[in-house]
């Protein structure tokens, strides 16, 4: 268990949880041919579902919110792993993900679009992860709201800003902090309203795509140029970038200053969850008031320990290694006139394909 005096509860929102099968081949993955299976591993899955279950592992509360009915097999995997969660019925049935995992943790998925959710629906899902947030007595004991993964078909891209939105109008300035682990779309549509995030979670890939500054191979091989390029979002109203840079580590990008944290690798098992992993690690370790640089080595250590997990298992803190962590303060530069720019213009919506 890891908490401190100022640790406090965390409510997550994953719009398009899954069932997350993950089957373990005993060799490398042919195409056409017939595989033998080591291993077979079922977890309730989703961003946030993660991020919840993860926290709990380390005696954190949390909830995880969600569209489903109570006989969806994803809220049954809940009740039996004992996760706090609060499902909005919806008539239909949730999706269920494949993921196939080679012996050296290549990683194969396959996700499906999930249930349409139309508007009443969507106005539902909003309302109940607002009054998740507040207590029953007026008080508000969550400290952070994580809006997290892709968004379900018949959503719009804008929704996490909405979700965003309506929670400062409710709260004010006693509103938790606000947290976005997405992509594609629903990433750039988290960026378009004022209500912008206290906390950014996004790979190589996606710091490139919604900064448009050069590309995510290159991000992840530089990261003094992804520093660079997380420090625009800083400068739009991000509170924090806590970027995962691949074999290169994570970078934490604050108004502060910038970090790079980095470890020896591990024996990846699945990396399928480690992003999720890292983020809980960060919130587990800001939630205990530790300084942004242990937030940092706290998420690294997490999401190393995820990936040497088999399927989408989470790592309690007594599992991870924060010592083996070596975490460096960074000087920010401004991103380079040879920096390429591609993709969408901040604040510049990309057409969902």
């Amino acid at each position: 268990m890891y908490a401190g005096k100022n640790a406090g509860s965390v409510v997550t929102l994953t719009a398009n949880p899954s069932l997350d099968r993950t089957v373990e081949l005993a060799g490398v993955l042919v195409r056409g041919a017939v595989q033998r299976a080591a291993g077979v591993h079922e977890e309730p899955g989703g961003k946030g579902v993660n991020v919840c279950r993860a926290l709990s592992a380390s005696g954190v509360p949390s909830v995880a919110v969600l569209p489903g009915d109570n006989s969806d097999p994803v809220m049954q995997a809940l009740r039996t792993t004992g996760i706090a969660h609060r499902n909005l019925p919806i008539g239909a049935p949730l999706r269920a993900n494949l993921t196939l995992t080679e012996p050296d943790g290549t990683t194969t998925k396959v996700n499906l679009p999930g249930p349409e959710l139309g508007l009443p629906v969507q106005e539902s899902l909003l309302a109940l992860t607002v009054d998740t947030c507040g207590g029953p007595d007026g008080t508000l004991p969550a400290s952070w709201l994580v809006l997290a993964g892709s968004l379900p078909p018949g959503v719009p891209p804008d929704y996490y800003a909405v979700v965003a939105h309506a929670l400062r109008n409710r709260f004010g300035a006693a509103s938790p902090r606000l947290a976005i682990d997405s992509s594609g779309p629903p990433l750039l549509g988290a960026l378009l309203h004022e209500a912008m995030p206290d906390l950014l979670k996004p790979n190589g890939e996606e710091l490139a795509e919604v900064t448009g500054i050069a590309t995510g191979d290159e991000l992840e091989a530089n990261p003094g140029l992804a520093a660079a390029a997380a420090q625009t979002l800083i400068e739009r109203g991000v509170g924090a970038v806590l970027a995962t840079l691949g074999a290169r580590g994570a970078l934490l990008v604050t108004a502060d200053g910038a970090w790079l944290a980095t470890r020896p690798p591990v024996t990846p098992r699945s990396t399928v969850g480690a992003g999720d992993s890292s983020l809980a690690g960060y919130l587990l370790a800001e939630t205990a008031g530790k300084a942004p640089p242990d937030c940092l080595r706290q998420a690294v250590a997490h999401g190393a320990a995820a990936a040497a997990l088999p399927g989408t298992t989470v790592p309690s803190f007594a599992e991870t290694e924060p010592e083996a962590v070596t975490v460096e303060r960074l000087e920010l530069h401004p991103v380079p006139a040879s920096g390429t720019r591609r993709g969408p213009a901040p604040n510049t919506p990309k057409e969902n394909s």
